[in-house]
Order: C-alpha cells, then structure tokens, then sequence
C-alpha cells in the first residue's frame, strides 16, 4: 500500500515589503532591495532567466497573455524577469511610477523621444549635449521632418524664445557633457510645460543619487547605466524613466515594435551595480572634490599650466548657486582646460601613469579622455567652441583608486 503523504501546498512568493511599498524604505535599502522577487528555489542573489521565450500551459493563457488580460512574461523583447526586477529597481530609486530598460543609454535617449514625435513637430535642446546626442537631433530628426532648435541652456530667455506652437519636446543635459555647464530643471519644465511639451532629461552625470529631475518638473528621464549604474565597465544598457501612463502607452508599444531591448544579462550586471551605487558615488565624488581643489590650485601664479576647473562642487563653478539648488553633491566628473591647448593635453594624459585613457566615465577605474577629438569630434568645430569644449579641455571621470595616488599622477602628469 502507497504511504498517505500530505498534499503539499502550491509555492507562492514570499510577498517583498521593499518591492511593495519603495518609498517607505531609504534609498540605500531601496537600492540593494527593490524590485526583488524570487523563484520557487528562493535563491538570495537575483535570478538571471537566459531565455529568448516563455511557455504557457494552455492555448487560452497564451491568448490571454497576447491580449493583455493576464500579466506575465511571453518574449524576452518585451519583458523578461530580470529586466523586469532591474526597472522596478531603478524606478524605486528614481521615484518613478515606470521604467523601461534599453540596450544602451543611446537607445534610451532615442527612444524617449521618437517614441511620441512626429514629422512637423518642432524639439527645442540645449546646445551643449554629447555627440551622439547632438547627430540624433541634428541630423537624423531633421530627415524625418522634425525641426530642431539649439538654445545656451543657461540662457531661460533664449528657451521661451525658441518655442513655437508645434513644440511637443524639450531635451537637456544636467550637468552637460564634458562641460559640466547646468541648466535650471525647474525652470525650463515650466517653459515646456506652458507650451504643451514634454521635458526630457539626461540625468547620466548626475546619477539618480545627486539629482530628481522628475521631482523638478522633467516628464522623462533617461540614463546610460552603461556609466554609474554598472560602475564597473561591464556591460552596456540604458534606462527611460516617467509616468505609467508614458510608459505603457507610449514608450512600451514603441521599445517592443523598434527592439532595442537591454539583455537579461546586462539587465543583472546593473542590478548588481546598483547595491553598490551608493557607496560609490559617494567614495568618488569626495575624492573628485579634493582633485578639484588641487587642479585648481594649479591655475594660478606665474607658471600655472592650467587656465580653468570647472566643478559643481567647487564655490568658483560659475553655476555654484544652482548647483547648490539643484544637485545634492557636485558629482564625479571634474574637466580643466589647459593653457598649452590640445599638445598640453596630450602631454597630460600620455604622462598619467594610474588614470586611464578612454571615453567611458563613472567607472571604478579613473578615466581622461579629450572630447575635441574624441567624444565630440562629429560636432562642427564653431559648435564645440560655442559649447566651451576647446582643444585644451580634457574631462575627467574620478573613479575608486587612491586620492593620494590620483592626485600624484595628475601632479606628475602637469609637470
């Protein structure tokens, strides 16, 4: 005779306080807990589903999946378990009601805008935005029949000024890139806003940490977690954050349709990333202050190599008061332009014997990088000039090593 067993009870998830109610917890815990859900297995680490598709156990859920009356994941293109933990996760942070993951932070900023534009709409941008930003609304919008206007985003006068009637998006970067210059977020929401356009914001600099763009009227923020977020210089992937019904609606059918979906991989790695994000930023930050302040030391006496050091944090940043206003920290890029222009600047970086050349940032690993000729170089040469990126402009991202040793290598590298 078979034993009599007990019918064991189905599994259900154990129900996440963090992931349910986000805004009750500190950031710190947000970060290291939101979005968190677990399989049957209970595993502590984030399951990673390296799967193309989901299975259904009858034709009818199928159907109820497709038509949207039954959640739940079908293709990873448009949803996978991990991405799906990453979003929540980010959105927890950011203050959000929705994410949506993307490949990269340039998916992320295409998307977030040509998901809701049409040929006839007019964009107005700041000028000072990074290179691949600039093509996106230079060159490939304006093919498509959407005009771009380009403002000093400083200058609130020079953004009323540029609206027109069909305006239906505002884009910015705060603080830009490599320069470091802010734009008033509030300011400008409200300039979009009285004209019935969407307020899109970079926010890759600042980090979901040091800025709330969404708390300071912005309708959509976007990220490269390519930089902070992963931290690591490990993988690729991008982030458009808003409300749920952008999201849903809008940017949703769009990401699904178009494909630049973020890997359940790389999805992982940033969720990863993000519980040490915190401790990071925080580490970098207060060592981008103390090579602010000696880079700046530099550029004064008779032999100073350096004209000029530009960073939020420091009280001779020409913006200091926004940034006051505005940001938490002052972040953890630093740029400098030395007198010696673009054979002073090479000099410079071929000298450093710790910092690294490349065009990432908001890595462990501190990196240099030139963006006259690198990151910049597609934008014409009156445009770089007029976005105060000179041949002698060399940006700094500020990663984990040493502040002694960081400050010793740049000193070595001036001479």
């Amino acid at each position: 005779m078979p034993e009599n067993k007990p019918t064991p009870k189905p599994w259900t998830p154990t129900p996440y306080a963090v992931t349910e109610n986000p805004q009750a917890y500190g950031i710190d815990t947000r970060l290291v807990r939101g979005g968190l859900t677990r399989s049957n297995q209970n595993e502590m680490t984030e399951a990673l589903y390296l799967t193309q598709a989901f299975v259904y156990d009858t034709a009818e859920e199928a159907v109820a999946k497709f038509s949207g009356d039954l959640p739940g994941f079908m293709y990873s293109r448009y949803g996978n378990p991990t991405l799906d933990m990453f979003e929540k996760r980010l959105a927890a942070v950011e203050g959000a009601e929705m994410c949506h993951g993307t490949a990269s932070g340039m998916a992320a900023v295409f998307a977030s805008m040509a998901s809701f534009l049409n040929a006839g709409d007019h964009v107005v941008a700041a000028r000072a935005l990074f290179g691949s930003c600039f093509y996106i609304l230079n060159t490939i919008f304006p093919r498509w029949g959407i005009s771009v206007s380009f403002v000093h985003g400083p200058d609130l006068a020079a953004w009323q000024a540029a609206m027109r009637p069909n305006t239906r998006a505002v884009f910015l970067e705060t603080p830009a890139n490599p320069t470091l210059e802010l734009i008033d977020i509030a300011a400008v929401a409200k300039i979009a806003h009285a004209n019935g356009a969407k307020l899109v914001v970079d926010n890759v600099f600042a980090t979901p940490l040091l800025q709330k763009p969404l708390e300071l009227g912005a309708d959509i923020v976007v990220y490269s977690a390519t930089k902070h977020i992963d931290g690591q210089g490990r993988c690729l992937g991008g982030a458009v954050l808003s409300d749920a019904k952008f999201c849903a609606e809008t940017l949703l059918p769009f990401l699904r349709h178009s494909g630049p979906a973020l890997s359940p991989f790389n999805a992982w790695m940033l969720l990863k990333g993000m519980e040490t994000l915190a401790l990071r930023v925080e580490r970098a930050q207060a060592t981008a202050l103390r090579l602010a302040t000696f880079l700046q030391g530099q550029s004064s006496g008779g032999q100073a190599k350096i004209a000029r050091v530009l960073y939020p944090g420091l009280d001779s940043f020409p913006q200091r008061e926004l940034a006051q206003r505005q940001m938490s920290g002052g972040g953890t890029l630093v740029a400098f332009e030395l007198k010696g222009g673009r054979a002073a600047a090479f000099g410079l970086m071929n000298a450093l014997q710790v910092i690294d050349i490349s065009n990432n940032l908001g890595d462990s690993k501190s990196i240099i990088t030139h963006p006259f000729t690198t990151t910049h170089r597609a934008i014409d040469e009156a445009d770089r000039i007029k976005m105060g990126i000179t041949d002698g402009l060399v940006r700094l991202s500020v990663g984990l090593e040493s502040a002694e040793d960081l400050e010793r290598d740049l000193a070595m590298g001036l001479g």
